[in-house]
């Protein structure tokens, strides 16, 4: 359009239907029609966009696009001048194009005069024009890929065909209100795609006026991002709801936090309701005069506006007091300012009250309620600490009841449970609130006695102590005798550390129980006794390292063929200084060492060894017997070990014999049961040792796997004459028979027992009488001499 000045005016005369009637050049230089062909042809045939000549004659003209000469386009205003005849009757119209130079056009002009088909694929949604008939007319790119159409089916398509369903009656109702009323419209709708993509999306329009009819210009937005966060905070929101614990959100409101939400769990263990606790700030709930401490670091927090977490007790609604573990969170904005506070309460209270059943537990004996040694040694720490700050005294008093193994052997444990439960007791009444009375082990009993004023007072107040048990105790008809011997150490002059309090009161006491019972303070002679103990202890620990200990046999011989039926074997330790030891001088220290399972894991060893020499050169069918404490039968492993030994050693069943007490077995007749039944699986005789020494439960014997039983020393000791002591040794005999049990006869040293035990048919006999134990090399001698194979 260059040819053309811009603001060039071009004037034209058309008919009443708009058709040219006459041209000028300027004319036909600027649309490129000669004056020979414009004359006919139809105005609206120079404008580009889709406008009627009623439409524009209406309007009188209007400001569009129009199409040049060479194919070109542009904007030109149209206006249109109705003319007249001399009589006044319309002919035809005046036309006069004015085309103004585009820097003369504002911003928004320039910008409004962009075409609408220029703009609609800019567009970030779906663009669409729909006509009354639902029939797409003009639409955007977007809306293709988003319904996988290609043009021709959109074209084609109806609008109500892309709603599901469910969703077509709405979007009826609002495309004859957008035509009817002239109202702007939306809704959501879930678009699913011919590949099976579902696209959730709002769309919208509204009724435009074009060319003379109406359509529906709209857009769609997709709000699958929308749709997810709301997705997610839906999933939160339940999460909040289904939590076990307690969820509380505040709003930070100067120094207030005025509670927004509470969660069901919130509500179940406050008791509150929400509608009684929203609103509300949180301190409602405190627990008056409990914790002051805790809610001041609570009140510290929140004011600084960051974490904590506490345990204290809230109230619920009911009055109720629980114990509340809360973790409190700040909740920070875009800004990274603080505007909320999200608390998380767990209700702890059985927790707390499992904590404190666990914790006397742990610090109390179970029989008796008193301390144990965890809370003895806490407790006495404490008690040297405050006497030395104050320049005080402090006692420690170690109780050791006397003949309590009696009192288990004759009455049973159960007496014996309730003896220590009374002496318990007892102690405690004749002590001060302030003094500790500690169960320390089996019948021991420790006392910290604090603020002592002089050694004359605590004297008293030990033989309180003592007098206290004096009285007997009833049980099932029975008054059982009950006596104590009584060690005291006093601080600072025994021991400035507990442990070395203990260990004097411990010295003074097993002084005094040598001595027949009583009180008796620590003295520095003690300690030299005491180290003579130990320095046994160091020696029985060096002992098997240095080879010192060695196995004696001692023969049982058949009480009437006089032949060898199998042997003992005897411990003995040869000691670097004492010599040549008894079990008896040794055995009771090992035991309280710990060396015990060590050295019957050793005599086993040996006693087995020597049984596969025995085999080896021939003489078979003689078991040896080895003695088992219970500290060893009750060990774990002790049957497993036992069946490896057999198999390492190449044994045959009832080869290795097991020797118990009696005494020991039934007093605890469930394990003993299934000792004698373990050891009958293993193939390992049991021996019971010590027959007739307690009360013999006859029912229980016959239940338990035995191979014989020996006679108590005492038994064979007091065969003289026909006395009472020959008539137990006759009537054990009789039972072990009657029992269907080989009966040995021990310990026997003179001929007057000899026949006695024969007469009443002992079957076997074991003592000096017939030999004295023997080193190996010596049982090969003997046995070369003596053995006869049975």
């Amino acid at each position: 359009m260059s040819s053309i000045e811009a603001s060039a005016q071009v004037c034209f005369l058309t008919d009443d239907d708009g058709k040219v009637a006459t041209w000028n050049p300027a004319c036909a230089a600027l649309f490129g029609w000669t004056p020979e062909q414009a004359p006919g042809r139809a105005l609206t045939d120079l404008v580009a966009a889709d406008r009627s000549w009623p439409s524009l004659a209406a309007a009188g003209g209007a400001k569009l696009r129009m199409r040049f000469a060479g194919g070109r386009e542009g904007l030109a205003s149209l206006f249109l001048l109705r003319q007249y005849d001399a009589r006044g009757e319309a002919l035809g119209w005046s036309a006069t194009v004015l085309i103004a130079p585009a820097d003369a056009l504002s911003e928004a002009e320039r910008v409004g005069n962009t075409p609408l088909s220029d703009v609609v694929d800019l567009l970030p949604g779906t663009f669409y024009a729909i006509n009354r008939a639902g029939r797409f007319i003009l639409w955007n790119h977007n809306l293709e890929r988003m319904t996988e159409m290609t043009p021709d089916e959109l074209a084609a398509a109806h609008v109500f065909d892309m709603f599901e369903p469910r969703e077509r009656a709405q979007a009826v109702e609002h495309f004859a209100r957008v035509f009817d009323e002239g109202a702007e419209v939306s809704m959501e709708m879930n678009y699913v795609a011919r590949s099976g993509r579902e696209t959730p999306i709002i769309v919208g329009g509204a009724r435009v006026a074009c060319n003379g009819g109406h359509y529906l210009f709209g857009m769609g937005i997709s709000i699958a991002k929308r749709r997810e966060k709301e997705r997610q905070l839906l999933l939160r929101e339940r999460a909040l709801h289904a939590a076990n614990n307690g969820i509380v959100i505040t709003r930070c409101a100067g120094r207030d936090n005025i509670i927004e939400y509470v969660n069901p769990a919130f509500e179940r263990i406050a008791g509150y309701p929400a509608s009684d606790a929203i609103g509300r700030d949180a301190r409602f709930m405190a627990a008056p005069s409990f914790d002051t401490h805790e809610r001041s670091q609570v009140r510290l927090a929140l004011a600084e506006r960051r974490g904590v977490n506490v345990v204290f007790r809230n109230m619920r609604k009911n009055g109720e007091i629980f114990w509340n573990d809360l973790s409190i969170t700040p909740v920070r904005d875009e800004y990274g300012e603080v505007t909320h506070f999200i608390g998380i309460l767990q209700d702890v209270t059985a927790l707390k009250q499992r904590t404190e059943h666990l914790e006397h537990e742990i610090n109390h004996d179970p029989l008796t309620g008193l301390a144990n040694r965890t809370l003895l040694w806490d407790r006495l720490d404490h008690a040297v600490h405050l006497a030395h700050r104050h320049g005080t005294m402090a006692a420690v008093v170690l109780v050791d009841l006397d003949n309590f193994k009696t009192v288990n052997d004759t009455f049973g444990h159960e007496a014996g449970d309730v003896v220590l439960k009374v002496v318990g007791r007892r102690l405690l009444a004749a002590v001060r609130d302030s003094d500790t009375v500690a169960r320390m082990s089996g019948d021991e009993f420790v006392l910290v006695l604090v603020d002592q004023p002089s050694v004359r007072f605590t004297l008293r107040m030990a033989e309180r102590l003592r007098r206290a048990m004096t009285m007997p105790v009833a049980f099932g008809g029975n008054q059982i005798p009950v006596g104590a011997s009584l060690g005291v150490a006093v601080f600072p002059q025994d021991g400035a550390m507990p442990a070395e309090l203990v260990r004097a009161a411990d010295m003074a006491m097993y002084h005094v129980k040598g001595n027949g019972g009583g009180v008796h303070f620590f003295s520095p002679e003690m300690r030299s006794a005491s180290e003579r103990r130990a320095a046994l202890a160091d020696s029985i620990r060096s002992a098997l390292e240095h080879d010192e200990l060695f196995l004696l046999f001692q023969p049982r011989m058949d009480a009437r063929s006089g032949k060898v039926r199998g042997f003992e074997a005897l411990l003995r330790w040869r000691h670097p200084k004492h010599g040549i030891m008894l079990p008896a001088a040794f055995l009771a220290e090992a035991e309280e060492s710990g060396k015990m399972i060590e050295i019957g894991n050793w005599v086993l060893d040996q006693a087995c060894a020597f049984l596969q020499e025995l085999r080896r050169l021939g003489y078979t069918g003689l078991p040896v017997s080895v003695n088992v404490s219970h500290r060893e039968h009750s060990q774990h492993g002790f049957i497993q070990g036992l069946a490896e030994r057999m198999a390492r050693y190449g044994l045959p069943p009832g080869s290795l014999e097991i020797e118990i007490p009696e005494a020991d077995l039934i007093r605890n007749p469930g394990p003993g049961r299934d000792l004698s039944a373990q050891l009958r699986e293993v193939g390992v005789a049991l021996s019971l040792d010590e027959f007739g020494t307690g009360i013999s439960d006859l029912s229980f014997l016959r239940q338990l796997s035995v191979r014989q039983v020996k006679l108590s020393k005492a038994a064979v000791h007091d065969i003289a004459g026909e006395g009472n002591g020959s008539r137990l040794a006759k009537t054990l005999i009789d039972i072990g028979h009657n029992l269907e049990l080989a009966v040995v006869g021990e310990a026997v040293e003179t001929e007057a027992q000899v026949e006695f035990l024969r007469s009443h048919g002992c079957d076997q006999l074991q003592g000096q009488w017939f030999s004295e134990p023997l080193a190996p090399d010596a049982v090969r001698a003997m046995l070369d001499q003596r053995y006869h194979a049975q």
